[in-house]
């Protein structure tokens, strides 16, 4: 399931117990804080028995189905049961008066389906539950995750926007912790009600922060730069996006084009594509380009274009728009996003025209693109030096100053923006 993910949410069985399955057929989708993803069969076989029902929340490494294989006798494995939770319900909301209002009552059922297929999970429930929110309420919510499905960020985010009181509870959600510490604050400094909005981190925030710290901590930054003029491969780039589009179904942006340069780089520069393992320096010999993509919640993912220098600029752009397409809509799969060697962030894509980006561990360096800008640059000719108009942009490269020194990347850097410089207006696609 990928670094960090101890758990996963059951969300659709595929496969019927008695159903054949083909090698690497998917045979039910899953949950996790990170993507949500189809699970495929390791082999070609019957269903025999499934360990879980939909809507359980299953430990990696643990077992979830059998599979018997064709003339062979399934081993009468018992299914776990999943103990039985007694409903709860919540002490009564008190109103103005001090009497008790009533509140929707949720029943921590194993799955609750409304409507057309409805999955809430356990999170989500414990936390309806806790506020008051009844399924009817729920089934009105706009959920960000597959087929609708509401996430924890969606129904804080409701809450917020509700403006509902808390019930008392001996026990208070974390909601009701940060609403209680708003009310506090908001008494003990009149004339601030309304200038301060407490949000709480969701899970993939708090791994994303823990883990550029712990980049900080782990590798001594060094970060350089270089200005390229990349009017070349502007101008190439819109002489060829309608054809291109027309005959591969496809739009060609920049990032292709960078992650191509990055491979050639690498292939001139291998000490660049390395880790640190205590005292160790591991070579790779392979070039996995991870590509920074924003999403909608305002997170960042990191998917992994693999074995990138066996692919030609067509291939490079399918995978770069599948991936990003697939990032933004939560359908990556776990192994999608590991493995990386390098990374590329194009932080040209919000205006800026240059960043320090920070390494993506275990790897030692980052690059960082910047805007493509117009901009009068000295063009050198054999009758002499003239002043034109150029497209330039910077690029930056933070490295890990342990293994990866100024020499060697300031080389690397400079051999992208060579790469980048001397495109070839006349080449094909």
């Amino acid at each position: 399931m990928g670094e960090s993910v101890a758990e996963a949410t059951i969300l659709k069985w595929l496969k019927k117990e008695g159903d054949s399955i083909e090698a690497d057929e998917p045979v039910l989708e899953i949950a996790t804080d990170k993507v949500d993803s189809e699970v495929p069969s390791p082999a070609a076989g019957k269903l025999s028995k499934r360990m879980f029902e939909e809507g359980q929340v299953v430990k990696v490494g643990e077992v979830i189905a059998l599979i018997s294989a064709e003339g062979e006798t399934e081993t009468d494995v018992p299914r776990p049961q999943a103990a039985p939770v007694p409903a709860k319900v919540p002490e009564p909301i008190r109103s103005g008066n001090g009497s008790p209002a009533p509140a929707p009552v949720l029943h921590d059922t194993a799955v609750r389906k409304q409507g057309e297929g409805r999955f809430y999970s356990p999170l989500v429930r414990s936390i309806a539950r806790q506020e008051g929110i009844s399924f009817t309420e729920l089934d009105t919510i706009l959920g960000s995750g597959m087929n609708n499905r509401l996430t924890k960020q969606d129904l804080l985010r409701h809450l917020q926007s509700r403006g509902t009181g808390t019930p008392a509870s001996p026990s208070p959600s974390p909601v009701a912790e940060v609403r209680q510490s708003v009310k506090e604050f908001t008494v003990t400094t009149p004339g601030n009600s309304g200038n301060v909005e407490i949000i709480e981190m969701d899970r993939m925030r708090k791994l994303i922060a823990d883990h550029m710290v712990m980049s900080k901590h782990t590798s001594p930054h060094v970060t350089s730069f270089v200005e390229a003029d990349v009017t070349n491969m502007v101008k190439w780039r819109d002489k060829v996006k309608k054809e291109f589009e027309k005959r591969e179904n496809e739009k060609i942006t920049y990032t292709p084009l960078f992650i191509e340069a990055i491979c050639r780089a690498i292939k001139d520069f291998p000490m660049v594509n390395i880790s640190v393992e205590g005292n160790r320096i591991i070579k790779k010999n392979f070039i996995n380009i991870g590509m920074a993509t924003a999403l909608p919640s305002g997170n960042l993912i990191v998917p992994v274009i693999r074995q990138a220098d066996y692919l030609n600029l067509t291939g490079l752009t399918k995978t770069v728009n599948d991936l990003a397409a697939r990032a933004r809509t939560n359908r990556l799969k776990p192994d999608e996003i590991q493995d990386g060697t390098f990374t590329l962030t194009n932080v040209g894509t919000f205006g800026n025209v240059m960043g320090t980006p920070i390494i993506n561990q275990p790897q030692v360096a980052i690059l960082a693109t910047g805007a493509i800008r117009k901009k009068p640059a000295v063009i050198e000719t054999p009758e002499g030096d003239t002043i034109g108009i150029r497209h330039m942009m910077f690029l930056s490269l933070s490295y890990d100053h342990r293994v990866v020194d100024g020499a060697l990347g300031g080389s690397f850097l400079r051999r992208i923006a060579d790469y980048l410089e001397q495109f070839d207006l006349n080449r094909g696609f």
